[in-house]
């Protein structure tokens, strides 16, 4: 009996320590889980440049806190891109109300609230490398594997399909945050490139694996949350909560970017 009871104390402590951060983020206010979706703030966070700010192409990726009690574990991610001259963007999302769920939409403000989380910027490409990136960027879209899959948990589902998009187009890179919940949920294998651009991310199924990277860190996912250690840009992330220390790096070119 007592040679039963060790390991599952280790599983139950493993299990709230996997628990605590998205449970801090409820009790504390973090996420809004009473409004009703369609109160929610929509309002465009000023991140992405308008044609005379930056007459260039542009590709950015964004991240949101997700509506509701997904928040507390996890963020939403997406990408934009706009041609040099355009107005309208293109934006290439994976949502669970949709079918097909990949959906690639036009739109003037690809920077909105994701239903009353304000976005933050993970890559910012401007002219020439993001005019290259484009033509790639739909390619790769229009490839995806699992265009008609959504599953919160452990993927496949939007932080999967911003995953396998950047692994899928050179050149483009990204730090995904620590609370993508199922970028690890790897759809072509157990190994895959890390997508800050060089490491590696090893998964069964998107419940158990191990990243290692440049820009990554080391991060462990344990039934798909996942914590880690950054010590280039020292950093504790933890599930839930998210990277505690030195600030993210932004990928690309862009005005605010961190470079490469």
């Amino acid at each position: 009996m007592r040679s039963l009871w060790r390991p599952l104390a280790a599983m139950l402590v493993a299990l709230a320590l996997l628990l605590a951060g998205p449970l801090w983020m409820l009790a504390s206010g973090g996420v809004e889980v009473g409004r009703h979706w369609g109160a929610a703030s929509r309002e465009p966070a000023g991140l992405a440049p308008s044609p005379v700010e930056a007459p260039g192409a542009v590709v950015q990726l964004y991240a949101a806190r997700a509506w509701g009690w997904r928040g507390a574990f996890g963020v939403h991610t997406w990408v934009a891109s706009r041609e040099a001259g355009a107005a309208a963007w293109r934006m290439h999302q994976v949502t669970s109300w949709r079918r097909p769920a990949l959906a690639s939409t036009t739109t003037e403000t690809p920077d909105r609230a994701w239903y009353g989380n304000p976005p933050r910027l993970l890559a910012d490409y401007r002219g020439e490398g993001a005019a290259r990136l484009i033509p790639a960027i739909e390619a790769a879209v229009a490839a995806y594997p699992a265009p008609d899959a959504y599953r919160a948990w452990p993927g496949p589902n939007s932080n999967t399909f911003t995953a396998w998009l950047i692994r899928e187009v050179e050149g483009l890179e990204a730090v995904l945050p620590v609370t993508a919940v199922g970028k690890d949920y790897l759809l072509d294998g157990p190994l895959a490139a890390a997508p800050g651009g060089a490491g590696l991310t090893a998964s069964l199924g998107g419940v158990l694996g191990l990243t290692l990277g440049r820009d990554e860190g080391l991060e462990l996912n344990l039934l798909g949350l996942a914590l880690g250690l950054d010590l280039r840009r020292p950093a504790l992330k933890l599930p839930g909560i998210g990277r505690l220390g030195v600030a993210p790096l932004i990928k690309g070119e862009g005005k605010g970017s961190g470079g490469r």
